[in-house]
C-alpha cells in the first residue's frame, strides 16, 4: 500500500478558473429533484428501528469502533425499503429528552446534497436514536488512510474539500455553524462517489459543548482553554482535514506548521500523489490550511471564503466522482448469479429449484435456545409442521406449504430464515406479493447478511411494481452474495 518518496512535479497549469464541480444547471436540477424526494423529518418508534437493523445486529454495525464505540451506528432498512443508518446513543448521552428532541428536529430541517441528511429520531424511555440517509461507500478515513486498491487522486481530494466547504457554508446559512469533532470519519461517500458531511456531528453534545473525542494534538487551541466549540473551531478542524488530504496521513497541526514554516513541503505531501499536481497547486492548498490553523480564531477564514478559494483549484471537473474514486457505480451491475438472474426475471420455478437445492444449510449458526420442556412437549409438533411444509414445497403444493410453515412459525420454538424464504416464495406462487415481501424481510431480520432474503425481496417488490426498490434489493443481494463467496474462497 505504501508509496515511494517523491518530489512535487508540475503536471498542469492552474491559469484557468474551474467551475464548481457538479454545479451545472442539469446537475443542480437533478440534485433539487433528489432533495424533494427526501421524506420530511419524522419520529420513529424503537421497535421500527429495531426491526430495521435486524435487532441491532452486530453484522449491521458500521461505526468506527464497532461495538466498543460509545454511540454505535448501524445500517438498516425501513419497511418501505429505504436504506438508513441508525445512531444509538449510550444511555447517559442525552438525559434531557426535550433537549434531544429540539436538537434533532432543528438538524432535521436541513436538506442539502452535500449532507447525509437526518431523516428522523427516536426518543422512548431512556433510548435516544438518530436516523440518517445511508451512504454506501465508506468514510474519507477509509479511502485516505486505509485504502486497498488505489490511493485517492489529487482531483478527488480537491473535490472532497470543496464539497465539505459547501456543506459548512449551507449549514452556516441556516444557523447551524457549529460542528462537533469534524474529522475524516465524519465525511461519507454516496452511491455516486460524492462526499457528504454526516449530520450527526451537527447535534449539540449534551455535555455542555464538550465534544472533541479526538487526540488533543488535533483540538482547536481555544477549545483547550474554554472547553467550548465555536464556528471558528470548526474552521480549525477543516484545516486539519486539509492537512489529511495533502499528506495522506493524520499529522498533528503543530508538526505540519513547523514543516510549512521551514518550507519543507516535500515531507508534508503524500508521496502517492507524484506528478498529479503542480507546485503552485500544492502551495495554494498549504497556504489555505495555514490560514485555517491560525492560533487566533478571528484570523481564520469563513466557509464562504473557503468555497471561493477552493473553486478555482478544481481539476477534472467533467469526470464523475465514482470514476475518480475507482468504485462501482449503481448503474453498473455485476453479472448476476443464477438465483439473482431468476429473481430479476421473476422466474419463480427457477427460484424454487435453487431453494430446494440449498436446503437448510444456511440456517446453521442461527440461535435457537430451547428449554428441555420445549423439546419434550412442543418440539415434535413443530418439527412435524416443518416436515409437512417441506414435503408440500417439494411437490409444489404451495397452499399446503404456507399452511404448514405458518404452523411452524406460530409455534415459536424455533426460528428459521429458510422457512421464511420458502413461505415467501410460496406466497409469490399464490399471487400474494405483499405477504411474500413481509416474509423475505423477516428472513433478513433473522439472518442480516443472507443474500437469498434480499433476492426474494427483489422478486416481491417487482411483482408489487416497485421497480426502483426491486433494483436496490437485487443490487444488495448481489453484493452480499459476492462477499459471501469471497469469504468462502478464503477458507
Amino acid at each position: 500500500m505504501g508509496c515511494q518518496s517523491s518530489k512535487l512535479m508540475p503536471c498542469c497549469s492552474n491559469s484557468q478558473v474551474k467551475a464548481s464541480v457538479l454545479e451545472t444547471p442539469d446537475a443542480e436540477n437533478e440534485e433539487k429533484s433528489e432533495l424533494n424526494q427526501l421524506p420530511a423529518f419524522r419520529e420513529f418508534t424503537f421497535d421500527q428501528l429495531k426491526n430495521a437493523t435486524s435487532g441491532f445486529a452486530v453484522e449491521n454495525i458500521v461505526s468506527e469502533h464497532g461495538e466498543k464505540a460509545p454511540n454505535v451506528v448501524y445500517k438498516g432498512k425501513l419497511e418501505n425499503q429505504t436504506r438508513i443508518v441508525v445512531k444509538r446513543f449510550n444511555r447517559m448521552a442525552w438525559p434531557d429528552a426535550r433537549q434531544f428532541m429540539e436538537e434533532a428536529r432543528s438538524v432535521g430541517l436541513l436538506r442539502n446534497h452535500r449532507l447525509a441528511n437526518l431523516l428522523g429520531c427516536c426518543c422512548e424511555s431512556d433510548e435516544r436514536l438518530l436516523v440518517a440517509e445511508y451512504m454506501p461507500n465508506e468514510t474519507l478515513a477509509k479511502h485516505l488512510f486505509h485504502w486497498e486498491t488505489q490511493p485517492m487522486k489529487w482531483a478527488m481530494r480537491l473535490r472532497v474539500v470543496l464539497h465539505l466547504a459547501q456543506a459548512l457554508e449551507y449549514c452556516t446559512s441556516k444557523g447551524r455553524a457549529l460542528y462537533h469533532d469534524l474529522n475524516a470519519y465524519r465525511i461519507l461517500f454516496d452511491e455516486d462517489g460524492n462526499s457528504r458531511l454526516s449530520t450527526f456531528g451537527l447535534m449539540k453534545n449534551s455535555r455542555d459543548g464538550k465534544s472533541y473525542s479526538t487526540n488533543l494534538a488535533f483540538t482547536p487551541p481555544e477549545y483547550l482553554r474554554t472547553g467550548r466549540v465555536t464556528s471558528e473551531s470548526v474552521i480549525y478542524s477543516f484545516g486539519t482535514l486539509l492537512l489529511d488530504l495533502i499528506s495522506g496521513k493524520h499529522i498533528p497541526p503543530s508538526h505540519a506548521l513547523d514543516l510549512i514554516r521551514d518550507r519543507n513541503l516535500q515531507m508534508l505531501t503524500d508521496s502517492c500523489l507524484e506528478g498529479q499536481f503542480s507546485d503552485d497547486d500544492g502551495t495554494e492548498l498549504v497556504r489555505l490550511a495555514s490560514r485555517c490553523l491560525q492560533y487566533e480564531p478571528r484570523e481564520r477564514p469563513n466557509p464562504k471564503s473557503l468555497v471561493a478559494a477552493l473553486t478555482p483549484l478544481q481539476k477534472e471537473t467533467e469526470v464523475p466522482s465514482h470514476v475518480l474514486m475507482g468504485i462501482p457505480h449503481s448503474a453498473s451491475f455485476s453479472p448476476l448469479s443464477p438465483l439473482g438472474e431468476a429473481c430479476s426475471r421473476r422466474d419463480l420455478t427457477a427460484i424454487h429449484e435453487v431453494l430446494e437445492n440449498v436446503g437448510y444449510k444456511d440456517d446453521e449458526g442461527v440461535a435457537n435456545e430451547l428449554s428441555f420442556q420445549m423439546w419434550t412437549n412442543q418440539m415434535q409438533e413443530t418439527l412435524n409442521s416443518k416436515k409437512k411444509g417441506d414435503a408440500a414445497f417439494r411437490q409444489k403444493d404451495f397452499r399446503a406449504a404456507i399452511e404448514n410453515y405458518t404452523q411452524f412459525v406460530d409455534g415459536g420454538t424455533m426460528v428459521s430464515p429458510t422457512v421464511y424464504a420458502r413461505r415467501s416464495l410460496s406466497y409469490l406462487m399464490s399471487d400474494m406479493p405483499q405477504e411474500a415481501l413481509n416474509d423475505a424481510m423477516q428472513a433478513q431480520v433473522v439472518s442480516p447478511v443472507w443474500h437469498i432474503a434480499s433476492y426474494l425481496q427483489s422478486a416481491a417488490l417487482s411483482t408489487l411494481e416497485m421497480e426502483n426498490e426491486a433494483q436496490a434489493a437485487l443490487k444488495e443481494g448481489t453484493i452480499l452474495e459476492a462477499k459471501r463467496n469471497a469469504t468462502a474462497g478464503q477458507k
